[in-house]
């Protein structure tokens, strides 16, 4: 009586088994007709420069290259925005003096490295700008009045400053950006943020001259200050608006601009 032969048995999933024995053209040949093939080549490899061993046979996704990439987590990535402040001395030279001249073309000198070094850098500056010579400027309008008054430093100008400039300058182009977007918009968010940050560069430069305690001046730096900014964002948004007949919308984001400055002579400089 014959004994059975147990060859043809699978022995693959026992513990302590060994990988089949394959060369590396055999591996080659296998891994071109099944490109899913995960196979071993054996023995293992020692280190030296042979090239045999324990190679897996994978695709090139799953090889050498970078897993793929999870967006929301980029989002909270700060390397996801070192991109956005890759800008030199002239750059920002160039987009501060754009903002002071408006011609309309503010989108298209940005449209290949749009920045937020220009929206960050201004509006803080702005904020203690503001706040402390909003200060100087009361101390001097109080002098002026009755020199017997006693002046203390307003704090809370600095909470206000902060609460106005950040909110304005990150809050309104989100607005404009989902209402342009919602009517087919191409501009994208960052644009708008450079483009609004740099608005703001006008008003750190009226806010030394509203020091002068004279309340007409004050008033006409203000009045100048409001038509040069709204011109800036009125003229960069029209092409974008004109597209749709939305000429409302570039009303409206004339009139936040202008009213930027009757806020800030109001409060700080009264």
């Amino acid at each position: 009586m014959a004994e059975p032969s147990y060859t043809s048995l699978p022995t693959s999933h026992l513990p302590g088994s060994v990988p089949a024995v394959i060369t590396e053209e055999r591996a080659s040949a296998i891994q071109q007709a099944d490109p899913e093939a995960n196979m071993q080549i054996f023995p293992p490899n020692s280190g030296g420069g042979g090239g045999r061993g324990y190679q897996t046979l994978t695709s090139p996704s799953d090889g050498n290259g970078p897993p793929p990439a999870n967006n929301w987590n980029g989002a909270f990535s700060v390397s996801s925005y070192t991109q956005y402040f890759n800008v030199d001395t002239d750059d920002v030279v160039s987009r501060l003096t754009s903002s002071l001249y408006p011609t309309g073309d503010f989108f298209r000198k940005i449209e290949a490295n749009p920045d937020l070094y220009g929206l960050i850098w201004i509006s803080t500056t702005l904020v203690f700008v503001i706040a402390s010579f909003g200060n100087c400027a009361t101390y001097l309008m109080t002098k002026k009045t009755d020199s017997s008054i006693s002046w203390s430093f307003d704090v809370s100008y600095f909470q206000v400053s902060a609460m106005a400039v950040y909110g304005y300058v990150f809050l309104v182009p989100l607005g404009f950006y989902l209402l342009l977007q919602y009517f087919g918009s191409k501009v994208g968010l960052i644009q708008f943020w450079c483009m609004w940050g740099y608005s703001l560069f006008i008003f750190i430069i009226s806010s030394l001259l509203l020091v002068i305690p004279v309340d007409f001046l004050r008033w006409t730096i203000t009045l100048i200050t409001g038509v040069a900014s709204a011109a800036f964002v009125g003229l960069n948004l029209k092409s974008h608006v004109e597209l749709n007949d939305l000429t409302i919308v570039l009303v409206a984001a004339c009139v936040l601009q202008f009213a930027l400055a009757i806020f800030i002579k109001s409060w700080f400089f009264h």
